[in-house]
């Protein structure tokens, strides 16, 4: 598909508020689509609408009656194309030895059940009209490293979501997309991992050349979204030059 032929298309996109999130809302909205955004933090979304014309719903994913109100006012402002499940992140670098069960389940509820929450809330939709449900998770979907494994058990899970839907759902006309990216600058996740301390923070990508941006992912989004109906991207691996795995890591 070109971006003239997904002027009518709908999409929601969650984790709007910042990095990858904002970023896909910013191109889907300068392809043509419309968009409505979510997260928690209302001044942020209200600042992306005023800057792409974007509806906004704030919600937390990790509450369910939050999830049941962004499905009610979405469905109700018309027909639902695409559901990007970008919400998540990382909380600290522990080895499982020392690994905080409290940072473990947050994860786990803000990568893995708030995908599968949010999925659950609109399949109907699109199971009845057609559409696609594409999840972002992370290299760490696919792979470990040491002082990851909170983070790389949640995404495996978020992973193991999309892949056993697609089976679930095969012959029906809703696609399930897999992005996911390797290391990518974003404003906030490693401070966010790191709980604020930015020297730790900087220094996930010191000496990296280019590791990705947010803009980078989102282009990798988009055009999956816009493959023709009959082509389902199942997987899709994206990481920067410099890097050649979780753990391998050029820099300079």
């Amino acid at each position: 598909m070109t971006p003239s032929t997904t002027a009518a298309r709908r999409a929601l996109v969650t984790g709007a508020s910042t990095g990858i999130g904002a970023a896909t809302v910013r191109l889907l909205a300068a392809h043509g689509w419309e968009v409505v955004a979510t997260a928690r933090r209302v001044e942020r979304l209200a600042a992306l609408a005023a800057e792409t014309g974007c509806q906004w719903v704030a919600a937390d994913l990790q509450e369910q009656g939050d999830i049941d109100h962004l499905a009610e006012r979405v469905l109700d402002g018309g027909r639902l194309d695409a559901v990007v499940n970008n919400a998540g992140g990382a909380l600290g670098a522990d080895l499982v030895a020392d690994g905080k069960v409290e940072e473990w389940l947050t994860m786990y509820e803000r990568n893995a059940l708030a995908a599968l929450r949010v999925s659950q809330a609109f399949l109907p939709a699109l199971r009845e009209r057609g559409g696609d449900l594409l999840f972002l998770t992370s290299t760490a979907a696919h792979g470990t490293y040491p002082g990851g494994g909170g983070y790389v058990a949640a995404k495996h899970a978020e992973r193991v979501i999309a892949t056993t839907l697609r089976q679930e759902l095969v012959g029906e006309p809703v696609r399930v997309i897999e992005v996911a990216p390797g290391m990518v600058a974003t404003e906030e996740f490693a401070l966010n991992r790191f709980h604020g301390d930015r020297a730790r923070a900087e220094a996930v990508y010191a000496g990296v050349a280019a590791p990705l941006v947010a803009e980078d992912v989102a282009e990798c989004v988009v055009w999956a979204l816009e493959r023709p109906s009959h082509v389902n991207i199942d997987c899709l691996v994206v990481r920067p030059r410099a890097q050649a795995t979780n753990t391998l890591v050029a820099r300079g």
